[in-house]
């Protein structure tokens, strides 16, 4: 007899319906309990998730109330129905966990998702294995599989176990650093920057402690590290000295917040917003929609312009030319007219028109005003403007010339008309 035909007989013993509707009742429980406590939770917990049975905490309790009711079972009559849900409810609890803390630390990772589709196939592969009772099999035949490296030989049953335990350390190191970057980071530090310095550094820190702890676990000499570390130095003071330069930069900027995400720079005449800071270059977009992968070490050994580190205000201007036979304070008037009339410019430091030079072809004039929303755009408030002024200048009649140039003939003819004036578009006249 198979162990699936000697399954398929013991599902038939009498007790299966009683054991039907405590596995029922467990599972109702574990929703009512996540219902009462998930219904106010964010969507990015890890414990609830988008929905009250989407998160960890589900599969959690509903293996936790029917673990229980095997043992208060178990001694009255014979336990099948329930303790085939042990390993479905196990391999649930592995896959929301695994799927929750990636979707909450890599939002958007395609790898992510890849390694989420992996691990559920080999979770439920395992639990079908462990249901069937076919699974110590399978791991002693794996355990029968060795490799050689140099003098030791390693089991394929120990490479799949180190592999598993180091994916959970480094899962549980991930949500740990992402629950702190949430719960605790979030209030206590305002600066987005220095947040995110501060969560690189625990996540860092969190993963290299997990990765040290899962290869002791799977019994890896760690003393062997300090060969490999050794290499490591060497290829950084060689071969990766720009690497490293690019990623010291990359700490010293976001601790001493030189540059900050939302600043508005000018890199090598490239000017655009700061859209993040990594630990080797930092992003910057301009309003074009372009955007410039800078190395951090650029950003520390070379000048940048910040132009919103210490006042996010910044000045601009527009120059006019009028008639010599304009009235000065009019114009005057509708200049600052078109600067306070629109909606991003801002009252203090107030705008001035100044006549700045008497021209060729008319008193030129230069209007001054401050926006504190560079990042909104420069153009599009100078051409509103613009706008402003051209139309208050011809409800007030006030001519914008065209600049003239006076030609001087020479020959017959001169007498009666010694001289032209010719507007500069006008061919020449000899």
């Amino acid at each position: 007899m198979t162990e699936i035909d000697k399954l398929v007989r013991e599902l038939g013993h009498p007790g299966a319906p009683l054991e039907l509707g405590v596995l029922l009742g467990c599972l109702v429980a574990a929703f009512g309990i996540c219902w009462l406590i998930g219904r106010r939770q964010p969507p990015e917990s890890v414990w609830f998730g988008r929905a009250v049975i989407d998160g960890l905490l589900f599969p959690l309790l509903a293996l936790v109330f029917t673990y229980s009711a095997t043992l208060a079972i178990a001694p009255s009559q014979k336990v099948v129905v329930l303790k085939l849900a042990l390993p479905i409810l196990v391999s649930l609890a592995g896959i929301r966990f695994l799927a929750r803390v990636f979707t909450v630390v890599f939002p958007k990772s395609a790898l992510a998702r890849l390694i989420e589709r992996l691990f559920s196939w080999m979770a439920w592969i395992a639990a079908v294995l462990w249901i069937v009772g076919l699974l110590p099999v399978v791991m002693a035949e794996m355990d029968s599989i060795t490799f050689a490296f140099g003098k030791s030989r390693v089991s394929l049953l120990a490479v799949v176990q180190g592999v598993l335990s180091s994916g959970a350390v480094l899962v549980l190191a991930l949500w740990i650093s992402a629950a702190l970057e949430r719960k605790v980071l979030r209030d206590a530090v305002d600066d987005l920057s220095l947040r995110k310095v501060a969560a690189n550094a625990i996540r860092a820190v969190l993963t290299l402690m997990g990765i040290l702890f899962a290869l002791s676990a799977v019994g890896v000499d760690l003393t062997a590290l300090s060969v490999l570390g050794g290499a490591l130095g060497v290829g950084l003071g060689f071969g990766l000295q720009k690497l490293a330069a690019n990623y010291v930069s990359g700490f010293v900027i976001l601790f001493e917040r030189s540059l900050r995400i939302g600043d508005t720079v000018r890199v090598d005449n490239f000017e655009g917003v700061v859209a993040d800071i990594k630990t080797r270059y930092t992003l910057i977009r301009s309003l074009t929609g372009r955007e410039s992968i800078v190395p951090n070490e650029k950003l520390i050994t070379e000048r940048i312009e910040n132009l919103s580190l210490a006042d996010p205000r910044i000045l601009l201007s527009t120059d006019v030319t009028v008639g010599y036979d304009s009235d000065v304070d009019v114009v005057q008037k509708i200049l600052l007219d078109a600067a306070t009339g629109t909606e991003r410019v801002i009252a203090d430091p107030e705008a001035a028109a100044r006549l700045v030079k008497f021209g060729a072809d008319g008193l030129e004039f230069t209007l001054q005003f401050w926006i504190s929303d560079p990042g909104n755009g420069q153009m599009n408030v100078k051409s509103d403007v613009n706008l402003r002024i051209l139309k208050g200048l011809r409800e007030a009649g006030i001519e914008i010339p065209y600049p003239h140039r006076v030609v001087r003939l020479e020959g017959p003819g001169a007498a009666q008309a010694p001289y032209i004036a010719a507007s500069a578009s006008s061919p020449s006249v000899k």
